[in-house]
């Protein structure tokens, strides 16, 4: 693993001086980086998560499970003919990323990950590979015209092609109003024939520890909000649902049947393909 212009892990934990970083609180990306057991995070960031995780021991497994949702619903993409994703809210690179589910079956499929997570660019930049095939945008899903118009963004994709726009465990760190917002910006510069893919944080699955679990974020610049699987659908409106559906994240298309019986119930997932 290389960092540029960094000699460590250690290093790059302790600069100090990273434009927009604040280490004295936890950061959202970091929280679910503890959770998917990385080591790309800071105390404050292990102290958080630890909340959730005392409220409900299965949340790392949440975590999991949604990684790998991610990771079958980029496939079915592919499957369907996709070449194009904008992966909104990427996170931290971790194993699994889009660019490597999705070129593993298309070499040729490009892939622009945006986040406004400062670290999180930074982490990106250097990890991911040179080619014209992918890019890194500092952006924010909260503010769709950022993205659209960025310059990267439509250097790497085609809007009159079909495109999958990924809003995986993002949408909840964002307002109603603000989900509206960037939900419709993204429906309405897609084509026909381009997909959805969302997944999204409840207590629906866990009403006695959920609030508790919630408490995680308290402290983070972006408050984590539980949607219902009513209003995790109503954001496909103008998308046919692919089956199952919204359903809990272990039940969408699963690798396992097992899983999709065992599975946690903190997070509603969803694909869409635009009418």
């Amino acid at each position: 693993m290389h960092y540029v212009g960094v000699k460590s892990v250690t290093e790059f934990r302790g600069r100090a001086g990273l434009p927009g970083v604040d280490m004295t609180k936890p950061s959202t990306a970091r929280i679910y980086d503890v959770l998917l057991g990385g080591k790309d995070n800071f105390e404050v960031d292990r102290a958080a998560a630890q909340v959730a995780i005392e409220a409900s021991p299965d949340v790392p497994r949440a975590a999991r499970e949604n990684r790998a949702f991610l990771g079958r619903a980029v496939r079915f993409a592919i499957r369907a003919g996709i070449r194009q994703f904008i992966d909104l809210g990427t996170g931290l690179p971790t194993q699994g990323h889009v660019h490597e589910v999705a070129h593993a079956l298309a070499p040729d499929a490009r892939v622009v990950y945006i986040d406004n997570d400062p670290i999180v660019l930074t982490h990106a930049r250097a990890l991911l590979p040179a080619a014209e095939t992918t890019a890194v945008v500092q952006a924010d899903v909260r503010e769709p015209e950022s993205v659209l118009s960025h310059p990267t963004v439509r250097a790497r994709i085609d809007f009159d092609l079909p495109v999958a726009v990924l809003m995986v465990a993002v949408l909840q760190f964002a307002t109603d109003t603000e989900t509206e917002k960037a939900v419709s910006a993204f429906r309405e510069a897609i084509v026909p024939g381009s997909y959805l893919i969302v997944s999204h944080t409840t207590t629906e699955g866990h009403p006695e520890v959920g609030e508790q679990a919630r408490q995680a974020w308290n402290d983070t610049e972006t408050k984590i909000q539980s949607r219902t699987r009513a209003q995790v659908q109503a954001l496909f409106d103008g998308f046919d649902l692919i089956e199952p559906g919204v359903v809990w994240v272990p039940q969408w298309r699963p690798d396992n049947p097992m899983s999709a019986r065992t599975g946690t119930r903190w997070m509603y997932a969803g694909v869409g393909r635009r009418r």
